[in-house]
């Protein structure tokens, strides 16, 4: 943007003013000492008697025949409303909280997510990974504090520069008016002259080009008639510029509008939305300090009931078992009927092998007795 469209004046008085020289300003048109009925003016335009008696005295002084006065004629007000859109579109570019709702949204992420440390076996793993999780917690917390401290702060400098605006898109309605009410009024004036001129100065003349027949008076009848035309188009023109300022007044108030909702919202956030993202965080701090007391006392409690069950029934097994030994005699019953049995078992086996022996012995003798009888029953018969 062109910095003579950022160095636009919105204080100046919004006041419409009517001028032939676009060059210099006039504070107003002096007044033509012959009074015209002024023409029936647009809907949308309401002049005050005083306006009106302005576009009356500034239409008498237009020079429909003057190419140059027609050709810089409304040029004032035209290069006013494009200085004023120019510099208008330089402030009136959307405020954007992209970057507020970036760390918002980070602050989120950081406050959804509070990952516990790795867990430790034992009560002393149990206490180690509790107070690593409340510091974690507690690091965390600081680092969404400060970031909540840092959009407060921007928000609010939003806030007064949107308020700013506000301020500013007043004054740019009030001088766009004006703009419009100065262009309609250039508008009315010409149309007024140039109806005069064609009911008077051009009918005369072509009345006149009629009577004498001659060439110079025609052709100076075609020029009026074009002169006519050249200035009616410059009408034309001067109307589209002024719809152009027509359509810039509900935009300068749409942009009003959501520019104090904005305000507005950015107070609820730091008035109602920032203080309880502050409760919250205390309110967690606090919740995880008790959580963490509560845990310990489950643990140690757990604990203690673990070892007391553990310890009983260590002793239940004890105590059956010293019971169990106390009840046995020196030798178990068991014992002495092995014993018995395997005492029994060797008798009966060494009866056994007795008797075998004995039979052996007196087979043996037998056969002695049988061999000794037939060894001498052999000798007496060699002897014989």
């Amino acid at each position: 943007m062109a910095d003579n469209n950022l160095n636009f004046d919105f204080d100046m008085p919004a006041a419409p003013s009517l001028t032939l020289d676009p060059s210099a300003e006039l504070a107003g048109a002096k007044p033509e000492e012959e009074e015209k009925p002024a023409q029936p003016e647009p809907e949308e335009v309401r002049l005050s008697p005083e306006e009106q008696k302005m576009v009356d005295d500034f239409a008498g002084k237009i020079d429909i025949t003057n190419s140059q006065q027609v050709l810089q004629y409304g040029a004032a007000s035209q290069k006013k409303i494009g200085d004023f859109s120019e510099a208008a579109l330089s402030k009136v570019s959307t405020k954007d909280l992209g970057e507020v709702g970036d760390m918002i949204t980070d602050l989120i992420g950081e406050l959804k997510n509070f990952d516990a440390a790795e867990e430790e076996k034992g009560l002393f793993g149990f206490f180690k990974k509790k107070q690593n999780q409340l510091d974690n917690l507690k690091t965390k917390y600081n680092k969404a504090e400060t970031n909540v401290e840092n959009i407060q702060a921007m928000l609010e400098n939003h806030q007064v520069q949107l308020l700013k605006d506000i301020a500013m898109l007043d004054k740019m309605y009030q001088l766009n008016m004006a703009y419009f009410k100065e262009l309609s009024m250039y508008i009315l004036a010409g149309k007024k002259k140039l109806a005069d001129v064609r009911a008077g100065e051009l009918q005369q003349a072509m009345d006149k080009a009629k009577r004498s027949g001659l060439p110079e008076d025609a052709q100076a009848a075609r020029d009026l008639a074009d002169q006519c035309e050249r200035f009616e188009k410059k009408l034309y023109d001067l109307e589209l510029t002024r719809n152009i300022s027509l359509q810039m007044g509900p935009q300068i108030r749409l942009l009003q509008n959501n520019n104090s909702m904005m305000a507005e919202k950015i107070q609820s956030t730091i008035v109602n939305t920032i203080p309880l993202w502050k409760n919250q965080m205390v309110l967690a701090l606090g919740l995880a300090h008790s959580q963490q007391a509560m845990e310990a006392e489950r643990a140690v409690t757990n604990m203690t009931n673990d070892l007391l069950k553990k310890n009983a029934e260590a002793l239940k097994m004890g105590t059956i078992e010293t019971a169990r030994e106390s009840q046995r005699g020196v030798v178990d019953i068991e014992t002495l009927q092995q014993t018995n049995k395997s005492l029994i078992e060797t008798l009966d086996e060494l009866n056994k092998i007795q008797s075998e022996g004995r039979a052996k012995r007196q087979a043996a003798e037998q056969e002695l007795t049988r061999i000794e009888d037939e060894l001498k029953q052999k000798m007496m018969e060699i002897r014989g």
